[in-house]
Order: C-alpha cells, then structure tokens, then sequence
C-alpha cells in the first residue's frame, strides 16, 4: 500500500509487480508480455500515440534540446518530441528488438534514433540529455529506483525528467472495463489485475521523483479518448498477447476466453447492436529538475 511520505515504495515494486504476475525480468519476461511490434501496434499503440503529445508539452520540451526516451517501444513518443521540435536530436532506448526495429523503421532519421537498451544500465555518458522522458513504461522496470538514478545521470544539470504511468485502477477505462469482467468471471484471479501495479495512483510517482532527490516535482493527470469501430476493433487485440491483459487472454482455455469475449461485449454494447464504443483515459504524469551532476 501506498502511503504519502514514505520513502520505502521503490523498494517493494518490484514485489507488487511480481504478486500480481507481471513483472518484466529479463529477455524472457520482455518476451512473454512485449514482443511482437505490430501486434502491440494494434493494442496499445493507438493510446500511446494520443497520450505521447501530452507528456512532451508537460516536460516543456523546446526545440533544439537532446532527448532520451527511455523505454521508446514503437517510437509514439520520440515521433512527438520530433513533430513538437524538429531540430532536437532524440536517441529511444527499449529492451525489446523487435519494438526497435519498427521505430526506426518508421521514425528513424538523422535527427531520431532507436537501439537496443536496458533503463537500468544505460550506455550513455553523464549530463547529455536536456530532456529524459520515458512514456508508459517504469511501472515494468524490475529496479525502478536504478532506472530512474540512471535517467538523473544522464540529464543535464537543470534539465527535466518525467514520465507518465496509466491509472489502471480508476483512469484507464479500456483494460478497467476488461479486469472488471476477467475477475467477475474469475475472481480467484483478481491478484492479475493491473489494478495492482506499482506507481499508478494520484501522488506514487510523485514520491519516488522526491525520494530519488528530484527537485520541484509536479504531478498531473494526462487525459485522452479514443474510438474503436466496432467491437470485434476492441476485443481482437487482446488475443495478440501483448501487454499483462493479452498475456492473460492467451493463459485462458477457449471456453473462458469465450465467456470473457461475451461478458465484455454484454458490457460495452448491451443487448443492441454493434457500434462505435469511445472509451477514455487518464495517465498521472510527473516532472522533476536534475539539480547536480550525479
């Protein structure tokens, strides 16, 4: 449990993620919940790209500054740091080759490049970045407490780290609407829910930019919408296994995926047709200032 002013969170993370079955912890963790570019794409692409323009604005990022983007996947947040500033040079780091591959092959130029990399040790030299920002991710790195002494390392004196982590408890309508249904079907399987992730209620990553001596931190709740055509545009990429909500789809025998599959259009459609289903969500976003060099 999170409780304000304590600074003991970044040590049981990894604990929490572990509980509730989704922690990343090495290639075959990455493998298990975040491998295949495209299939990710289609699942939580199209929320990463609307939600990547907030954060960008909400670290005051300026045209011209050097920016990491730690954990970069499919390059939604690199691609809106190049739209926002287009004469910055931006470097994205992820663990995943295959996300890698298919950023750079859609984003990558002179200015933008992607490469294999882990947030926990990175390769890069201190105080080179103006901006570090990492998108959706630092509730997934084993040690977050490394990963983000690592970001301060590698951002300038003066310059900004931030992040934003989806409130899977309350603000992120389409995987609360799933878990809803998973565990009302199953509730012996409610430690699954990402409800139980590290770092995404009001104020825990605002602690842990404080903890990991961050100065003049500020929180706020990153909101979005977006639309699905139709059900079967919802429902079908959770059958690609990406993501803990895919990894959990793909562990159900046919039977219950199919019990799942009707629970939710029962919940999202009633007894009508089908039709366009606009759903929202709220990210909680952090910002701090690297005051000296690591």
């Amino acid at each position: 449990m999170y409780v304000p002013g304590s600074v003991t969170l970044c040590a049981i993370v990894p604990a929490l993620i572990v509980a509730a079955g989704l922690l990343l912890d090495g290639e075959d963790g990455q493998a298990s919940v975040f491998s295949e570019a495209q299939a990710y794409e289609r699942f939580m692409g199209r929320w990463s790209r609307d939600m990547a323009p907030l954060l960008v604005q909400f670290a005051g990022v300026r045209d011209g500054d050097t920016v990491l983007d730690v954990g970069s996947g499919t390059g939604a947040l690199a691609a809106a740091v190049a739209q926002r500033a287009p004469s910055s040079r931006i470097v994205g780091i992820d663990p995943a080759a295959p996300y890698v591959a298919l950023a750079q092959s859609r984003h990558g130029s002179v200015r933008v490049q992607f490469e294999v990399g882990d947030a926990q040790q990175m390769r890069f030299d201190r105080a080179m970045f103006d901006r570090t920002l990492s998108l959706l991710v630092v509730n997934f790195i084993p040690d977050v407490r490394k990963a983000l002494g690592e970001m301060k390392r590698v951002t300038k004196p003066k310059g900004i780290v931030a992040a934003a982590v989806w409130d899977y408890g309350e603000g992120m309508e389409m995987l609360r609407v799933f878990w809803d249904e998973a565990v009302a079907l199953t509730p012996t399987h409610a430690a699954r829910d990402e409800r139980n992730m590290p770092l995404c209620r009001r104020g825990e990553l605002a602690e842990l930019w404080r903890a990991q001596g961050l100065q003049d931190v500020v929180e706020e709740a990153l909101k979005i919408e977006t639309r699905f055509a139709s059900f079967d545009d919802f429902w079908t990429p959770f059958l690609e296994k990406q993501g803990p909500a895919g990894a959990y789809v793909a562990s159900l025998s046919a039977a219950d995926q199919e019990s799942l599959r009707l629970r939710l259009r029962r919940r999202l459609l009633g007894d009508g047709p089908d039709k366009t289903i606009v759903m929202h969500a709220r990210a909680w976003a952090v910002r701090g200032v690297v005051t000296h060099e690591e």
